[in-house]
């Protein structure tokens, strides 16, 4: 056994194992064109290559027009500062900037190269780089050792016309800042006045350090302190950098340092601040001990001296993680997105900012889900947002690529913010380009959707989104006391809601008469209804959707759907001419599907897959797709021949006696559906492209089809939609996060049956 199979850990040998897996490593290329004929090799290769490359050489800014240099950037490294590992060398370091690409990917659509580089002087590193730095969009340094790093980036931003940005140093720097604003907020103050001593004067801790110094911090009010004490003017074994911010004081030690001072930013080495030293801060201290994995003093040793304090540190087992992710790969793409010729201070700026600004919105539940923490909000432990939080790829690149053109660096500029927004939303959210267009059709409509179980924090933290996204004016269902008592709890506004006590209502009598007239022939006794319209707050919600109280309705967060649904049925019909129907939508690999009756008809016969199809042929429709029809079997126009494809055939044939105005066909197997190139073997088929309608035989197989893409396919699922009710309703999963219920309340506005139309 090798001495380092000896000192594995589980958490080791199972990191070995996953970047040893075949394919080894953690990147690969794919191509972003079509290769599978002779005509498209000769397009993307020779002949049809020399085409661009003319066009370059006329015009070298072409080159972002015409390749992909706008959208990559080189992760470079020489490997002499290995995470906490130090100098082991290029092909040591290769595992870590793998990992920086893969990030780049999964949190900005950046596709990042990893490039290791044998020479440790810096004139030979720079001379390297800068000769294949113009390939890239821009360049991220990492792992340098200092003080060479502070060279190499200077230069390197000298030589080239792209952004070259040292993550080491100016990633810990914008994350510390936005947490520090955000710590300035909640204490109170400003600062001009703050007190701030710096432990550690490396190239993180430099750039920190100047990064706040450009907030508003003076000079005359930072102590740094390095492993050699205090840093003063007297001193004579300063680097230039390091000078440059060395002061006139008395103060000699960490502990005399750290007399009276507001904020501690630590990127030193773990354990060197004693609770004694914590004692003599001033009032609300902040306390960011940033050094990994251990801290220079733990949050909880800092928690039994100062209750007061507010900490920060670089690890995810504790709040306010300071996470290089949030910065690097938010700040490239919107420096790319501007062709930016650098990153400079007002970019980074602008990025801390942002951040902060993020911190202080609602937090989405998938977030707190991610961190295994509930009830995240805006406070002492939560001034930084999550890096899981999938807000940041729209929130923070747009505040760059402002800051990029406002300083006169970026090549282009952004030419209208909404649609930048949008467009950075789909990178990563294939539903985006859906969500976005039910947005643009209720924004301004001003309508009024119930909340139905509004005493549900989730469902009024949903509520409130909505309503001030300004989407439409949210009603909460609830007891008064209890909702605002919630809302108190949440930290959100109690006079902007509507609510509806349903016992209480003046509609209540209204509701229970009408509601009695309907039911009385079904069983029910005059007090039985009084006493749905009191309790049942899914009965009440829909009986104000039947006098016209509301627009439409939205629940289910707290029942299932089957029950919810009977509830909604006491009150409320099928529209006329209409079916009730269940719908999913389902995106992935550039393709959305909508896929039909998911969760209402169990058995359906031909003339209610008839039905099914025309009411899912207009919810895609009213989603911005031309519809196209396939009827799903295990049988592809009659072979292999079988009893259960005929009510399948019987379906088509009633569509094609009512002359229905979307394209449809069946019946078939899902390959051939989705198919765009059937024709080929079937040229009888009357479908002109691949199918993105699917209507399947039957509610399980639906169900399993939805899941099955969801789970091994990858696709990007919005289940458990309603169409065909005479008013517009939408039923949650039980425990929804707050983002799915405020898209579904959404939907039930934008009313995905059509009943506006007729």
């Amino acid at each position: 056994m090798s001495d380092i199979d000896s000192k594995l850990s589980k958490t080791d040998e199972d990191a070995l194992a996953l970047h040893r897996a075949a394919p080894a490593g953690k990147i690969a290329l794919k191509p972003t064109k079509p290769m599978a004929t002779q005509r498209d090799l000769a397009l993307a290769y020779s002949p049809g290559v020399a085409a661009p490359v003319r066009a370059i050489h006329e015009n070298p800014d072409a080159v972002y027009d015409y390749t992909s240099k706008g959208n990559t950037v080189a992760v470079v490294s020489n490997g002499t500062a290995i995470l906490g590992l130090g100098n082991l060398g290029p092909a040591a370091s290769k595992p870590v900037m793998e990992g920086k690409a893969v990030l780049f990917k999964r949190f900005a659509d950046i596709d990042a190269f990893d490039l290791e580089i044998a020479y440790t002087d810096p004139d030979r590193f720079v001379d390297c780089v800068a000769g294949f730095g113009d390939s890239f969009g821009g360049i991220n340094l990492e792992d340098i050792r200092s003080p060479e790093c502070f060279e190499i980036e200077a230069r390197l931003r000298e030589q080239l016309d792209i952004p070259v940005f040292h993550d080491d140093q100016h990633g810990t720097a914008i994350i510390a800042a936005a947490g520090l604003i955000n710590a300035c907020a909640l204490t109170h103050r400003k600062f001009e006045d703050i007190k701030v001593v710096l432990i550690g004067a490396g190239a993180a801790g430099l750039s920190v350090l100047e990064l706040v110094k450009s907030l508003g911090v003076k000079d005359e009010h930072v102590t740094i302190v390095d492993m050699h004490g205090v840093v003063h003017d007297g001193r004579e074994d300063l680097h230039d950098r390091l000078r440059r911010h060395a002061r006139k004081t008395e103060r000699r030690t960490l502990a005399e340092a750290m007399e009276d001072a507001d904020v501690m930013l630590g990127l030193s080495a773990g354990g060197i601040v004693s609770a004694d030293m914590v004692k003599t801060m001033a009032a609300d201290p902040i306390i960011f001990a940033m050094a990994n994995p251990t801290p220079e003093i733990m949050p909880d040793l800092i928690k039994s001296v100062r209750s007061d304090a507010i900490i920060a540190t670089g690890r995810s087992d504790f709040p306010n993680q300071v996470n290089n992710v949030l910065g690097f790969p938010y700040i490239f793409r919107g420096a790319l997105d501007v062709r930016a010729r650098t990153i400079n201070e007002e970019m980074k700026l602008a990025a801390a900012h942002a951040l902060a600004d993020l911190a202080r919105q609602d937090v989405p539940d998938e977030v707190g889900a991610a961190n295994k923490a509930e009830g995240l909000k805006f406070g002492r432990d939560y001034i930084i947002p999550s890096p899981f939080d999938p807000r940041l790829i729209s929130f923070v690149p747009p505040y760059v690529a402002k800051a990029a053109v406002d300083s006169g660096v970026s090549r282009i500029a952004v030419e209208d913010e909404h649609s930048y927004r949008r467009s950075l939303a789909r990178r990563l959210d294939p539903t985006a380009t859906l969500q976005q267009r039910i947005t643009d059709k209720i924004k301004g409509a001003g309508k009024r959707i119930v909340f139905a179980e509004g005493e549900e924090p989730s469902v009024i933290r949903a509520a409130h989104a909505f309503q001030s996204q300004g989407l439409g004016q949210a009603i909460l269902v609830a007891r008064d006391d209890v909702a605002r008592a919630n809302m108190r709890e949440l930290g959100l506004p109690e006079g902007e809601l509507e609510i509806r006590n349903a016992r209480l209502s003046y509609r209540n009598a209204d509701y229970a008469d009408w509601l009695y007239e309907r039911l009385q022939r079904r069983g029910y006794l005059r007090r039985d209804v009084q006493r749905l319209v009191n309790n049942d707050r899914n009965v009440f919600s829909a009986c104000m959707l039947k006098f016209g109280d509301a627009d439409g309705m939205v629940t289910g967060v707290t029942r299932h759907f089957t029950n919810t649904l009977s509830d909604v049925r006491l009150v409320l019909d099928d529209a006329p001419g209409k079916r009730l129907v269940g719908l999913s939508v389902a995106v992935a690999g550039g393709r959305t599907l909508v896929i039909a009756d998911t969760n209402v008809t169990e058995f359906p016969d031909s003339p209610c897959l008839a039905e099914i199809a025309e009411g899912a042929a207009g919810a895609a429709r009213r989603l911005g797709l031309s519809p196209r029809v396939a009827f799903m079997s295990y049988s592809t126009f009659g072979n292999p021949p079988g009893d259960r494809t005929t009510k399948v055939q019987e379906a088509v044939a009633i569509l094609d006696q009512r002359g229905a105005d979307f394209e449809y066909e069946g019946e078939m197997a899902v390959d051939i559906a989705l198919d765009p190139n059937h024709h080929a073997v079937y040229p009888f088929s009357r479908l002109t492209d691949a199918a993105n309608v699917l209507v399947m035989p039957a509610v399980h197989s639906a169900s399993i089809a939805t899941r099955l893409l969801k789970a091994a396919g990858g696709a990007t699922v919005i289940e458990g939609l309603l169409i065909g009710l005479e008013k517009s309703v939408q039923i949650a999963r039980v425990g929804s996060p707050v983002s799915d219920i405020v898209n579904l309340a959404g939907l039930a506005s934008f009313d995905l049956t059509g009943l506006d139309e007729g």
